[in-house]
């Protein structure tokens, strides 16, 4: 007869140390679980706690307050008759882990620490924790310790003591055991011998951030998990924002012997909780691996994993009652679509946990400024939808969201337009420099999208600058009153320039946080009861903070910059979509504009490629080049010089370091683009050090709090790996030469 087993996976919109709304949301998601007749649940990584707690991790009260509240799960009928596996971190022998606990009918079944820790890009856990050792030099993963538990644990659950170590359930009918996250990314991975000795189901309780085109990465691994060794694969996440840079994007899954029988959503619901349910067929399971005769012959000699005994069945004894659950489709969002809902989604969890009063925008019609007010625009569409067709958990928390975000309790939002005036400000900051061509655009995206539109003229701060500093007195040094030079102007120096262009971008960011504290009760009347301002959006896109092509301390200087990881490439094939997909035809006009500050010229007169002298295709790949594929400049040089990279003879923009003075071939061109960009990232290295905190999303982001750690003060003249570059130049004519 079958043997059918109802399973339970879940995403969690989790937050930091927010222990009794963490401590909710994971009592919910179990008695979800077991309302579905399920008997098996599994959640993400470090559920208890929130995935991103970071330093908090180094305070014993962390560990105090994850201890409470599972404590408090084992107090009361949560996890009566549903075998539970709940993610947080644990001290043992005084050495922190990242954690796994089995739970039970209110006790604890045992404690299986993380192997493998994910300590590249994002993610920093061996600054918090130790991974679990096991003995290289034995096959297996060692034999089991015993864990003492508090003292608020023990008068819940009455137990002394625990299992701790690699262990795998064994149940009355099957046998589960867990890897957590990276441990999955791993050659080596847990589950490859975990099955070989038997293990029927595995959970995954991960903490897997959204990047673009990551999610067919993921579903890879995990369904290769069990193609390959049979088996049921649980994959939980975290969803949403939990107090930094990251998107945690979901799409828990269920998948059977390399197929998939149940997929979560990755950007698709507010819902703070959403449950995963299938029934899987174990005999499926066994039949798959008995007839793979190679697999058994393996398995015959694997060695065993101890096992922790329940007196449990997963299986429901009126099998017949039930019937397995289909193979679906793997669902995988557009990368345009990720786009859109991806930052979108940050934004509102943001805005809902700051609880601030909305958003402000210095709105200057081009292409950064745009993808924003979009994402904002996206959001309360994605907010009004939710409270018409949500769950009703996920109506009532949206609602209160809402309601304590616009200060005004008796307030629903009818449609998307209306919220965005209530909660979205954009300001147009022209000057004597600014066009009557993006001023229109940035009138007509606003009208579009329903924000509380605004414009106003920067010159007469500029010129109040301009004037303070003509009246600077000196008092000591080198120089006298008489001598100081005191008119700067526009045309005149570099120096000149410069300083009155970024003038003009400084004005305009310290006019946006005074607007942004202004505008509720400008706009609202609201002067002694509303507390809360605006929160500032920046709008600086990966390739000008490469190239150092901004202003420190400009507009880009915000809160939170929902594109400061997205590339220009990627951002105007994003406006393309929105202006197809949502019918704001507005931002076609957007993204077919060349690019340009407008602090010397309207647009059409200042543009940012020709003032950069690179475009920004040509960033874009040297942006992948430096992070992704971790070139310096000879073999940044070296790759781009293929034919399927810039080889192929394309033209190149013109250097505005040489004018390509002397550059007769392409490989003297690329070679020269690459100095070029060395030069202005090292000299300019600097102001990445104060970029906002922006909404990971690409690996080639500059992010300089935690992704892209370098120097920030380096020798742009790079000598000697320039020499190099030129010597290969010399020796590929030479080659060529020879080879004609």
């Amino acid at each position: 007869m079958a043997r059918l087993v109802r399973v339970a996976t879940c995403n969690l919109n989790q937050w930091a140390l927010d222990f009794d709304g963490n401590k909710r949301r994971i009592r919910e998601s179990i008695q979800e679980a077991k309302a579905q007749r399920c008997t098996f649940r599994t959640g993400p990584e470090l559920e208890i706690t929130g995935y991103g707690c970071e330093d908090h991790f180094h305070e014993g009260d962390t560990f105090l307050h994850a201890w409470e509240s599972l404590a408090d799960l084992l107090s009361d009928d949560t996890t009566d008759g549903i075998l539970c596996d709940i993610g947080m971190p644990v001290m043992h022998r005084n050495v922190s882990y990242n954690c796994r606990v089995w739970c039970l009918n209110r006790k604890i079944v045992g404690i299986r620490p993380k192997i493998y820790l994910a300590n590249d890009g994002n993610y920093r856990e061996m600054r918090y924790f130790t991974p679990w050792w096991t003995d290289p030099q034995s096959v297996g993963f060692g034999e089991l310790e015993q864990y003492f538990l508090p003292v608020s644990v023990k008068e819940a659950t009455g137990q002394t003591k625990v299992p701790f170590g690699i262990f795998a359930v064994s149940a009355h009918d099957t046998v589960l055991a867990t890897e957590t996250c990276e441990e999955l990314f791993t050659p080596n991975a847990p589950h490859i011998l975990m099955s070989l000795d038997g293990v029927e189901i595995f959970a995954n309780g991960s903490g897997s951030h959204h990047q673009l085109r990551k999610l067919n990465t993921r579903v890879s691994l995990v369904k290769g998990a069990t193609e390959k060794a049979g088996g049921v694969y649980l994959y939980a996440n975290q969803k949403g924002c939990d107090g930094g840079r990251l998107y945690f994007d979901g799409c828990c899954m269920i998948w059977v012997n390399g197929k998939l029988v149940s997929q979560g959503s990755q950007f698709g619901q507010l819902d703070e909780v959403e449950v995963c349910v299938a029934t899987v067929n174990l005999s499926d399971v066994r039949a798959f691996r008995a007839s793979f005769i190679s697999r058994s012959y393996q398995a015959s000699a694997a060695p065993t994993i101890p096992r922790v005994e329940v007196d449990f069945a997963l299986g429901d004894l009126r099998a017949l009652a039930l019937s397995a659950s289909p193979e679906i489709e793997v669902r995988i969002h557009d990368p345009m679509e990720e786009i859109a809902y991806g930052p979108s989604f940050w934004l509102w969890d943001y805005l809902r946990r700051s609880a601030q009063r909305g958003y402000f925008l210095p709105l200057s019609g081009g292409a950064d400024s745009s993808s924003t007010a979009t994402m904002v625009a996206i959001m309360c569409q994605r907010v009004v939808a939710e409270l018409k067709t949500g769950t009703d958990r996920s109506k009532a928390q949206v609602l209160q969201d809402v309601r304590k975000i616009t200060r005004d309790p008796s307030y629903t939002p009818t449609d998307a337009r209306e919220l965005c005036g209530r909660i979205f400000v954009t300001c147009y900051m022209g000057s004597q420099y600014s066009g009557e061509e993006t001023r229109s655009r940035a009138a007509g995206l606003a009208e579009a999208i329903g924000s509380l539109h605004t414009s106003i003229r920067i010159d007469g701060m500029c010129d109040a600058v301009k004037e303070c500093f003509k009246k600077a007195e000196v008092h000591s040094g080198p120089t006298t009153n008489e001598k100081l030079i005191r008119d700067p102007v526009m045309g005149g120096c570099s120096t000149e320039n410069l300083a009155l262009q970024n003038i003009q971008a400084r004005s305009r960011m310290v006019m946006s946080y005074f607007m942004a504290q202004l505008m509720p009760w400008a706009a609202s009347g609201d002067r002694t009861t509303a507390a809360g301002s605006l929160l500032v959006l920046g709008s600086a896109n990966v390739d000008e903070a490469l190239r150092g092509y901004y202003t420190k301390y400009d507009c880009s200087a915000a809160d939170i910059n929902p594109i400061g990881g997205i590339n220009k490439r990627d951002l105007k094939q994003f406006l393309e979509w929105a202006a197809r997909e949502r019918g704001i035809a507005v931002l076609q006009r957007v993204a077919d504009a060349k690019p340009s500050a407008e602090l010397t010229g309207a647009e059409g007169e200042q543009e940012d490629e020709v003032d950069m002298g690179m475009s920004y295709q040509e960033l874009g790949d040297l942006g992948y080049c430096r992070k992704v594929l971790h070139c310096g400049p000879l073999s940044m040089f070296l790759k781009l010089r293929s034919t399927h990279w810039w080889g192929d003879g394309r033209s190149l923009s013109k250097s505005i370091r040489t004018n390509n003075d002397g550059l007769k071939t392409q490989d003297d061109k690329i070679a020269q683009k690459v100095k070029d960009f060395w030069f202005y990232n090292a000299i300019n290295r600097h102001k990445m050090t104060t970029l906002t905190p922006s909404y990971h999303a690409e690996n080639y982001s500059p992010d300089d709090n935690r992704f892209d750690l370098r120097p920030f003060l380096m020798n742009p003249m790079f000598a000697a790996q320039f020499r190099a570059i030129d010597r290969a130049v010399k020796e590929a004519a030479e080659a060529k030469q020879a080879w004609e």
